[in-house]
Parts: structure tokens; sequence; C-alpha cells
């Protein structure tokens, strides 16, 4: 059961990292970010606006 909770944090980071990358942000930030905050990552990324 834990291996399964590692799983779904590390593809919540890769899915953040993509949202990121669509907004015009470093993907790899967003990700090692998301490895640390993990949903409140994906929160922020839905407020933050794209960049021009």
């Amino acid at each position: 059961m834990d291996n399964q909770y590692f799983v779904g944090w590390g593809t919540l980071a890769l899915i953040n990292a993509a949202i990121a990358q669509g907004k015009n942000r470093t993907g790899l930030n967003w990700f090692l970010l998301s490895l640390i905050a993990g949903p409140l990552a994906t929160l922020i990324l839905l407020f933050v606006e794209k960049r021009q």
C-alpha cells in the first residue's frame, strides 16, 4: 500500500510539470516543488497566470 502512495505522488509531480510547461513555466522546477509540496503545488498552478 505504501508503494501506491509514492507512485501517486510521483504521477502528480509529472502532471504538475506538464501543466507548468503549458503555462510557459519551468517544468523541472515545478516537478521538484511538487515532490515536496504535492497537491499544494497543483493548487498554486491552477491560479498562476500563463506567461507571455
